[in-house]
């Protein structure tokens, strides 16, 4: 195998953006003001549309000072003056976060998502799932159930911009974490999924717009690749801990982000396991 350690090579560390830009004729994104190591400069939320009431998609995580912040961006950047729903790519808190805010300052708008127990707790909302299109002046939202990073996660086809809103699932930068309760497998097809979509632009839930759409799917395909390559060859050569592999292949990675990359290889040992190329042993891990 070659020396190289990662495909992907920008961060979302250090990373800014505006806090309200305009990113197509019907696209305006708002940050969610919840900058982070795995958020970013924040999360994405979107108002779609080219008329007076918008589709908002995704709500950040309730932070103080966003509702008056996509307000703005409502009026002055968007230029529709009232949300007419809020759809929701998946139920993680930061991208549901707002929307118990939303509700006391707007109304009881309604919201779509896919439904998913251990994320939706008192949430109210309508159930949508693969093939749902939601529609306002100027743009049509169809939904692909995308699962992986989270069994509930939908992306957004919005044809009128050749253009995917992909959630967690594609990022502005860095890669996505496939949490404990993820499917990497799942995801990868997922990935593999979105190549089958005829689009130009990803607008991703964190960092900023992507104009290589398959370019840069292609290039989160190849890096979840080489990390199992990875793995394997550090099993064949004697590392057989979480940890041990952490230390091995992410040794260009600041420590405080290695509880993250301890995900991330956990995820690849049971996709490797369900392939029958790795066995765990207790804490430890054989290639078979």
């Amino acid at each position: 195998m070659s020396d190289k350690k990662r495909v992907v090579t920008d961060t979302m560390i250090g990373l800014q953006m505006a806090e309200i830009d305009m990113w197509s004729d019907r696209v305006s994104v708002t940050l969610g003001l919840n900058p982070g190591p795995f958020t970013g400069p924040g999360t994405n939320t979107y108002l779609i549309g080219t008329g007076r009431r918008r589709i908002l998609l995704d709500t950040g995580q309730g932070v103080p000072g966003y509702i008056d912040l996509l307000e703005r961006a409502l009026t002055d950047t968007a230029g529709g003056d009232a949300i007419q729903e809020i759809v929701l790519t998946h139920g993680h808190p930061d991208h549901v976060g707002g929307v118990d805010g939303l509700r006391e300052r707007f109304g009881e708008l309604e919201v779509s998502k896919k439904p998913c127990a251990d994320y939706d707790g008192d949430l109210s909302f309508t159930a949508i799932d693969e093939g749902a299109t939601i529609e306002t002046d100027g743009a049509t939202l169809i939904a692909l159930w995308t699962p992986g990073h989270a069994r509930d996660h939908l992306c957004f086809h919005l044809p009128e911009d050749r253009a995917v809103f992909t959630g967690d699932n594609v990022l502005g930068a860095g890669t996505t974490v496939i949490p404990p309760d993820g499917d990497l497998g799942a995801y990868m097809a997922s990935l593999e999924r979105l190549l089958e979509v005829d689009v130009d632009v990803i607008y991703p839930a964190h960092g900023p717009v992507i104009r290589n759409a398959h370019a840069k799917v292609t290039e989160y395909l190849e890096h979840r690749r080489l990390r199992d390559a990875q793995i394997l060859d550090a099993l064949q050569s004697g590392e057989s801990t979480v940890e041990g592999l952490v230390k091995r292949i992410y040794s260009d990675v600041p420590e405080f982000l290695h509880p993250a990359a301890a995900m991330s290889v956990r995820s690849h040992l049971k996709k490797l396991e369900a392939e029958r190329e790795v066995r765990r042993d207790g804490e430890n891990w054989k290639r078979l």
